[in-house]
């Protein structure tokens, strides 16, 4: 004995309302990935610039002393590229260099160096401290 099985006059498929919602998911999905993307780029270019900051601000603090003197200060430009730079050297705390009679009197001086810049309308700075020690 055989079964005829009926066949369903329906066929199988997605309905115009299953593919746009389908979509609109694909989309939004692919709008979050190029935000995420775009951020991406974004903090990458940041971290790049504190890291030329970070380099451009130590290139001046081995200058203090040398170029610029060790003396209670402030001294300030334009580095190139967008980058300025500012260096304040702090009144020295003195000590006598020896005993002997004469001796020199030493101070150690207090010195930032900042470094600031324009990153996508946001002003932005680092600064580096450090002591040196030099005559008063």
């Amino acid at each position: 004995m055989r079964r005829h099985h009926e066949v369903s006059s329906q066929i199988a498929g997605f309905t115009l309302i299953e593919v746009i919602v389908a979509l609109a998911i694909a989309a939004l999905g692919l709008a979050l990935l190029m935000v995420a993307s775009g951020d991406g780029t974004r903090n990458a270019r940041t971290a790049d610039a504190y890291i030329e900051a970070a380099q451009r601000a130590q290139s001046r603090l081995a200058q203090v002393g040398i170029v610029l003197p060790l003396k209670q200060s402030s001294y300030s430009g334009d580095d190139g590229n967008g980058f300025r730079w500012r260096v304040r050297i702090g009144p020295p705390l003195t000590q006598a260099a020896s005993s002997q009679e004469g001796a020199k009197m030493m101070g150690l001086f207090s010195v930032d160096v900042t470094i600031s810049w324009n990153e996508y309308g946001q002003d932005r700075s680092m600064t580096l401290h450090s002591e040196r020690l030099g005559p008063t």
